[in-house]
């Protein structure tokens, strides 16, 4: 997929060398800032692919500036695969310089398969330095054991976030997520038919992550 008609390129500077950035805005002054994690780089993913561009048109059309990184090696960003530890040091340099420029604006996070399990990272990274994010959206996410003989240690996530999968995923199977998901007592929304690439029902997926990002906002405690 070639890069969309308004989207910006941006560089910035990652551990591993420049981090090309995919940049989305909103018509008007940002709400908030986000960052999309793409599909594994050695199958062929990248920041133009589909399913991202979906989650970034959902995420601009409620005012988030959003950010789509190409992970290494990948377009113009430096470096090489590093399996998921290397790509989530680069996106939380993104995040972190995404928050230094928009301070006080929300953060929201989304990734699809190999993007999922590394925004994952992120989101605990993040967790731990008490960062906080307002939604957080996994879809395709992989866990244990795939084809290919990748192995995903994908780590627990917040309570709210929202995860996505296709009843056919044949590449991250449903069986496994569900392996993932059920200590957490993690609710899973379920895309009766859909395969990992969600084809023929991005549609579906753009109103599912459109519901969950129009919630209201968590009430204030003291």
């Amino acid at each position: 997929m070639a890069v969309a008609s308004g989207t910006e390129k941006a560089m910035l500077d990652g551990e591993a060398g420049p981090i090309e950035l995919l940049v989305d805005r909103p018509a008007g002054a940002p709400r908030g800032v986000a960052v999309v994690g793409h599909p594994h780089p050695l199958l062929g993913g990248s920041a133009t692919h589909k399913v991202p561009h979906q989650l970034a048109k959902a995420l601009v059309a409620r005012g988030y500036l959003t950010v789509r990184p190409n992970f290494r090696g990948v377009g113009g960003s430096g470096g090489a695969h590093d399996q998921g530890p290397g790509e989530a040091q680069d996106l939380l340099a993104v995040v972190a310089h995404l928050r230094d420029a928009h301070a006080g604006l929300p953060l929201a996070l989304a990734g699809f398969s190999f993007g999922a399990f590394v925004m994952a990272h992120v989101a605990a990274a993040l967790a731990a330095q008490a960062v906080p994010i307002r939604h957080l959206v996994l879809a395709g996410t992989p866990y244990g054991l795939v084809k290919g003989h990748r192995s995903y240690d994908t780590p627990p996530v917040p309570a709210d976030c929202l995860v996505v999968h296709g009843e056919r995923d044949e590449r991250a199977e449903l069986a496994a997520l569900f392996e993932w998901a059920r200590p957490q007592a993690l609710p899973v929304v379920v895309v009766p038919g859909a395969d990992h690439f969600f084809t023929g029902k991005l549609p579906l997926l753009g109103r599912i992550v459109g519901g969950y990002l129009d919630r209201p906002a968590p009430a204030a405690t003291v």
